[in-house]
């Protein structure tokens, strides 16, 4: 049985504005005032995990630690089965140049990392978001959410961020990259998640 989430103040573990907002949007019905890591000006942890439940717990904990207050922190990416499960927790870092992140960069190599392997058709892939829930007596609970799909080439669509346009979920005909945002907010492995976590702490 999940801890229930009794307070009035949540410490989102980001410092991106916009994964605030969609957070802080999922849980307007549950009358918690949410504030940010970046609010408060706590520092970033080192993600030194090579799991998504691993890193989330790094900064779910660091937050709540320091802020006094419950703490709620994701970590997400892309896994392709052709490729071992990777990116996987390096999603993000397969995309970091001198310049700053290119994802455009990074799925060219994702899919030529894939015909170097000679991946099989359909080349199957899993969008994941592991949410970490911590309290500063130590106690967390974790949900996890999985969107299937599989790899595609040529990118489409301009929409959404990261690898969405390469990913099609797996019942769809487009691309996270060609679908509205409000579409794929919820479907998404993060809105799976956050169900999850809603059901378990907050209802």
């Amino acid at each position: 049985m999940a801890r229930k989430f009794t307070e009035d103040r949540l410490v989102v573990a980001t410092h991106n504005k916009g994964k605030l907002e969609e957070i802080s949007a999922l849980l307007e019905p549950y009358s918690v005032t949410v504030t940010s890591a970046g609010a408060l000006g706590l520092a970033e942890p080192a993600e030194t995990e090579t799991t998504f439940v691993g890193n989330a717990r790094i900064k779910a904990h660091f937050a709540a630690k320091a802020s006094g207050l419950p703490a709620l922190a994701d970590d997400s990416g892309i896994t392709v089965d052709g490729l071992g499960g990777a990116p996987g927790v390096y999603t993000a870092d397969w995309a970091e140049t001198p310049q700053g992140r290119d994802f455009v960069m990074a799925m060219t190599r994702t899919w030529d990392a894939l015909e170097a392997a000679g991946a099989p058709y359909p080349r199957r892939a899993q969008f994941r978001c592991t949410l970490v829930l911590a309290w500063p007596d130590g106690h967390d609970e974790v949900f996890e959410g999985v969107m299937p799909g599989q790899v595609v080439w040529p990118m489409r669509g301009d929409q959404g961020h990261g690898y969405d346009p390469i990913f099609q979920p797996d019942g769809c005909d487009l691309t996270f990259g060609e679908m509205d945002r409000w579409e794929k907010n919820r479907i998404s492995h993060r809105a799976d998640a956050f169900r999850k976590l809603v059901e378990g702490c907050f209802t």
